[in-house]
């Protein structure tokens, strides 16, 4: 089980400074979307050079062209690039394609589908890395978690591997490893708090207890 780090809203140095403190915690940095908006790829490429022994996932959200926007994100040293799981199948195939011929893996976000066990299995036979559940923003403000359609998809998924996104903290961190992700994507829960190093920890500490 592994714990990435989402980056969500910050500019390219506030980034790299707020990775600086708790790089020894953490697994992955996700440059999360609003930043790519904001910044453009080259918060993937600078994020990647200052931290080459971290994964970078680049959260691109892929709906279309999924292809080409794969192979740029990789040439930007993203290790990890996210498509839509409400994309259509041939996005979903040219994004797998690209990703494999780079040597790059491939994040589903789950957000937005309505008939997770199906379009899971689907996805699964695409031979996707990853499938994320994620609540996002604005369903979190409605008191939706995750948790159910994580172990939805695990009973279905033979060979991707699976994430959990939207609004962990520690509190409810138990809860999630006893689900049992391979990825744990967590962004206020570190970069909310004024301890972020000492934060960082003791999630890392929960989830290699496992």
């Amino acid at each position: 089980m592994k714990l990435q780090l989402a980056l969500d809203l910050v500019n390219i140095p506030q980034a790299i400074e707020l990775v600086k403190e708790i790089e020894e915690h953490v697994d992955v940095v996700e440059i999360g979307t609003p930043v790519v908006i904001n910044e453009g790829l080259k918060a993937v490429k600078e994020m990647k050079a200052a931290f080459p022994n971290l994964a970078v996932l680049a959260d691109l959200k892929i709906m279309d062209a999924a292809g080409y926007e794969v192979s740029q994100a990789s040439a930007a040293g993203a290790d990890i690039i996210t498509i839509l799981g409400a994309a259509e199948d041939a996005s979903i195939k040219g994004a797998v394609e690209e990703a494999k011929k780079q040597g790059k893996q491939i994040l589903v976000d789950m957000i937005a589908v309505k008939d997770i066990a199906t379009r899971a299995k689907e996805l699964d036979e695409l031979g996707v890395d990853y499938i994320c559940v994620h609540t996002g923003y604005d369903l979190q403000a409605q008191g939706q978690n995750s948790f159910e359609d994580l172990a939805t998809i695990k009973s279905v998924v033979k060979n991707a591997k699976t994430a959990v996104a939207g609004g962990i903290k520690l509190e409810t961190l138990p809860e999630v490893i006893k689900a049992q992700p391979d990825l744990v994507i967590v962004g206020g829960g570190i970069t909310g708090q004024e301890n972020k190093k000492a934060a960082a920890a003791k999630m890392q500490e929960l989830i290699k207890q496992g």
